[in-house]
Formats: C-alpha cells, sequence, structure tokens
C-alpha cells in the first residue's frame, strides 16, 4: 500500500508500505485503527499483532471469572457504546465488544495476525520506520511506515513475574501462573491455594468456589477492597428512556468525574476514604471480618484500588467458601505450603497470581539511524510520544482510571497530528528537547504495587509539569491536549527536505 505523504517526498526517497504501523490488536490499537478511520480516513495503516487473535489482554488471560477492574463505560471506547447490562463485564463480553467493532468497521482486514516485530529502525534518510517482522515457517522480512504507534500494552506476554518460592519442585500438585491459564483444566473437588491479593486474585477466588472444595487467598499484604453493583443502575436506566450513545455519553461522564473524585479525595483526605472502605467490609462480612486481612499498610489508591463487583469475593468468604490468610510463604511441600507462622495450608492446586512483569515498546528492539533508544532516559511528551525520537507514539493507560481513557486521546491527538502534517506538508515530527534542559524529574509512578516498582528502571522520565510529562489526571488530560497547539514550540515539523537527509536536526515545513 502506498503512503500518500511518502508520495511528497523529494529526491526520489521511495514511498512507505503505509502510513502508520500499529503494533498491537488490543485496546489500544483498535482505538488508533477507528479513529484513523473517522479522523484521517486517506491514510493508511497496518496493525501487527503476535497472537493469532484480536484482544490483547483480554484474548491472553483465561483464568476463572477473569472480568474488567473498572466499568465498561470508561474502558469502552469513546466512539462505541457499551450496550451490555453489566457495567463490570466479563472476559468474553469484552472480547464480543472488541470484534463487534473490527467487523463493524471494517479493521480486521489491516490486521496481520500471528507477525511478530522483532526490531524498528527509524531512518532518517527515509523518514521511514524500518520493521523487521517474522511469522512462524517463513522467513524474515520488512515492513516500512511512516509513524509508529505502539499500542502493545505494558507487560511482558512471555513471562510474568516469577517469585521464585523455594520447595516448588516437591509440590505434587499443579502450580499454574493465572497469565497461562490451561485450557480446559478441571478444579473440581480439589483444594486450592491462591497466592496474592490484588485483582486477579481477587477475581480468581470468588469464581472458583463454584467447583473447588475451598479456595483461600494467602496474602502477603491485605489490599483496599471497594465493593459496587456490576450493573449501574443510572446507565440501564438512561438507556430506556435515551438515544444508545447520548446515554453511554452520559455515564460516561458520571464515572470519569466518580473516578477522579474518589482517586483525589483517596490521596487528600486518606483517614475518611479508609474508614468509608473499612465500614463497607464490615457490613459486607459481618462475623467473618478479620481486621488484619483488610487493613493495609498503605493508604487507599497507593496501590490500585481493588474493584469487588456485588461484593462477590466478601459473599464468598462470608459463606465459608473462601477465605484469607494473611501470612508469609516460608516454603512449598509436598502437600502444600508451609507458612512463616508455622501453619501448613493443604493444597491440590496453588495459583501463583503474584504479578506482572513491565516491558516497554513490546520488547522491540527500537532505534533511531541504527542508534538503540534508552526509554528510560527519554521524557514523555504530552503522555504519547517521547523526547527526541520522531514519528513514534505509544499508549500507556492511566494508573488511576480506565486504560482505554488514554488510549482514545491519545489517538485523537496522533490523527490530528497526521493531518496537521499534510496541511503543512511535513513527514516528520519530533518533540524536541535539548540536552542542556535541566527538566525536574517527577516520580509519576508513585505507587507502592510491585510490578510498578519492579519495573521502575524501564519507564521513561516525566518532568513535574506538561507536556513533559505522562500525567495522572484524565479530566485535565482530555482538555488539554485537545486544546494545546500542535505547533507549540517544542513539536518540530520535517518538510521533504529533511526527509532525504541523514542529519538528525528538521528543518521546518515548507
Amino acid at each position: 500500500m502506498a503512503d500518500r505523504l511518502g508520495n511528497s517526498l523529494s529526491g526520489g526517497a521511495p514511498a512507505p508500505d503505509v502510513d502508520v504501523a500499529i503494533i498491537g490488536a488490543g485496546i489500544s490499537g483498535i482505538s488508533m485503527a477507528a479513529h484513523m478511520q473517522a479522523i484521517c480516513p486517506d491514510r493508511t495503516y497496518a496493525m501487527i499483532e503476535r497472537r493469532e487473535a484480536l484482544g490483547g489482554t483480554w484474548d491472553l488471560f483465561r483464568y476463572p471469572g477473569v472480568r474488567s477492574d473498572s466499568d465498561m463505560h470508561t474502558l469502552g471506547f469513546v466512539f462505541e457504546p457499551w450496550k451490555h447490562e453489566k457495567s463490570i463485564a466479563d472476559g468474553p463480553s469484552i472480547l464480543d465488544y472488541l470484534n463487534r467493532i473490527v467487523d463493524e468497521r471494517g479493521i480486521r482486514p489491516h490486521i496481520r495476525f500471528r507477525t511478530t516485530v522483532l526490531s524498528a529502525d527509524w531512518n532518517g534518510a527515509t523518514a521511514q520506520w524500518e520493521l523487521v517482522v517474522e511469522q512462524p515457517g517463513a522467513e524474515r522480512r520488512r515492513i516500512t511506515a511512516r509513524l509508529l504507534y505502539l499500542g502493545s500494552g505494558y507487560y511482558d506476554y512471555d513471562n510474568p513475574h516469577d517469585a521464585q518460592f523455594p520447595g516448588r519442585e516437591d509440590f505434587k500438585g499443579d502450580v499454574i501462573h493465572p497469565q497461562f491459564w490451561p485450557e480446559g483444566y478441571d478444579y473440581s473437588g480439589k483444594r486450592v491455594v491462591v497466592i496474592g491479593s490484588g485483582a486477579t486474585a481477587a477475581t480468581m477466588v470468588p469464581a472458583m468456589t463454584d467447583r473447588a472444595d475451598h479456595v483461600t487467598m494467602l496474602q502477603r499484604t491485605p489490599t483496599w477492597y471497594a465493593a459496587r453493583p456490576a450493573r449501574d443502575a443510572i446507565a440501564n436506566t438512561l438507556r430506556k428512556f435515551l438515544p444508545e450513545k447520548l446515554a453511554y455519553t452520559i455515564t460516561r461522564f458520571k464515572n470519569v468525574r466518580m473516578q477522579d473524585f474518589i482517586f483525589k479525595q483517596a490521596r487528600t483526605k486518606p483517614e475518611k476514604v479508609k474508614e468509608f472502605l473499612t465500614k463497607q467490609a464490615k457490613q459486607e462480612l459481618g462475623d467473618k471480618y478479620d481486621a488484619a486481612a483488610f487493613t493495609p499498610p498503605y493508604n487507599p489508591w497507593e496501590q490500585r484500588l481493588c474493584l469487588i463487583p456485588d461484593g462477590d469475593l466478601f459473599k464468598a468468604i462470608k459463606a465459608g467458601k473462601a477465605d484469607i490468610v494473611t501470612d508469609h510463604i516460608d516454603r512449598f511441600d509436598a502437600t502444600g505450603i508451609q507458612l512463616k507462622s508455622g501453619k501448613h495450608l493443604d493444597a491440590d492446586t496453588i495459583i501463583t497470581a503474584t504479578g506482572l512483569k513491565l516491558a516497554i515498546a513490546g520488547k522491540i528492539a527500537v532505534s533511531v539511524n541504527g542508534a538503540p533508544v534508552d526509554f528510560s532516559e527519554r521524557f514523555y511528551y504530552k503522555g504519547c510520544m517521547f523526547s527526541n525520537v520522531p514519528n513514534l507514539a505509544v499508549v500507556f493507560g492511566y494508573l488511576n482510571a480506565s486504560w482505554t481513557l488514554r488510549a482514545d486521546i491519545n489517538a485523537d491527538y496522533i490523527c490530528r497530528l497526521l493531518n496537521h502534517m499534510k496541511a503543512r506538508n511535513a513527514v516528520v515530527a519530533m518533540p524536541v528537547l535539548p540536552d542542556d534542559h535541566r527538566l525536574p524529574e517527577d516520580n509519576i509512578f508513585d505507587f507502592s504495587s510491585g510490578y510498578i516498582q519492579r519495573g521502575m528502571h524501564l519507564m521513561p522520565k516525566s518532568a513535574q509539569a506538561m507536556p513533559w510529562r505522562l500525567n495522572q489526571d484524565y479530566v485535565r488530560d482530555r482538555v488539554w491536549l485537545k486544546n494545546d497547539p500542535i505547533e507549540d514550540g517544542i513539536m518540530r515539523l520535517g518538510g521533504p527536505a529533511a526527509a532525504v537527509t541523514a542529519e538528525p536536526a528538521l528543518e521546518a515545513a515548507e
């Protein structure tokens, strides 16, 4: 496919295969494809997906009870209403939603499944990204693109966090990580121990009580839980009286504002939020409430607040089908887990819901004119690009809100950038940060979650103020990103002459 922008290049530089190479066919990639078709339909794109199916996280995770950890009126796309009655949705429903969007909007023909991007090098002489890709049983080949859009998520699909519990080889039962749940695994009548207390563990424990003999959540540190109805009564009422899209827009606005309010209350008035969450847990659990199991040593939203739809975890504990043990593991043995307190947990199946392992840029070897890009030395620009890296965009969702919120505003911005580049006869766009910038850095990842802390050394930098920042305030970001000019004195646009020179400096667009 020919790139319309590429046709204007001087010096006989070849046109790239596509205008935009979108990496990943999950929420981020689908959002970008849909935005491109709506905002810049004259540009071409290819979505490159290493798996056999779309959906990203929602196709990978198949463990019992897999569901959204936020409401689908914010995890859903801004352009496509969520129509199910349940606002907290299971994995299959989310996959149905994504597949319907892809098919109704004609996105599927643009997806290249079972294709892994090994490397991406920016060629300054041609103003193109040169991607090396491979497919099973085929030789490696090259795809060129004007802009590279990384929608590959934030964690390693191949290697989850391995807590390396001693004695694991002695255990006679099954040890399973949720990221690699065996298809058709039968846990009927088994004694199950789920190690972990985050969203995955809190999802699996109540879901497995349907067939397991008993399920125990073994946690080292408690988590703050918030129970809420799986169905949004206001949303479902609005849908009865208003057009679907209007009802969705109102509900989305309500939920965005509520998320924002709760997060800011947790940061400014943590004691009040702790009091509310503790009171809720006590009401749900009654005489089964254990302060040691439900009182974390940190404030709410210092780690992600864990959503419990319809209080299902609390109900499973109250019914005696599940329990929570707060302790440290000494070692695995033949029949279960020996704890440092001296207690032993008998188990037939142990599930290590111990977290994810962060990965940047989908583990693609990214370089500029052959020089490797160390993202940990780059600053975020407007939450979607990087300092001194041309024609590259990324999605790293919010830590305190739904991932899709960032995916949507980033896709909108990059599409407007593409249109602006076309209007200015530019083929290169790069946020320029001088070497002597002296920007004061800010740790926007001030969350104590294990996977964040373990991967901090990989993360790009953020300054204290926009635009050199991955901000964590969607309400402000959405307005700011929409209104801030594309040419803000930092974004440098390069015209055709710049595309055929190997020099890193950009000339002004003509």
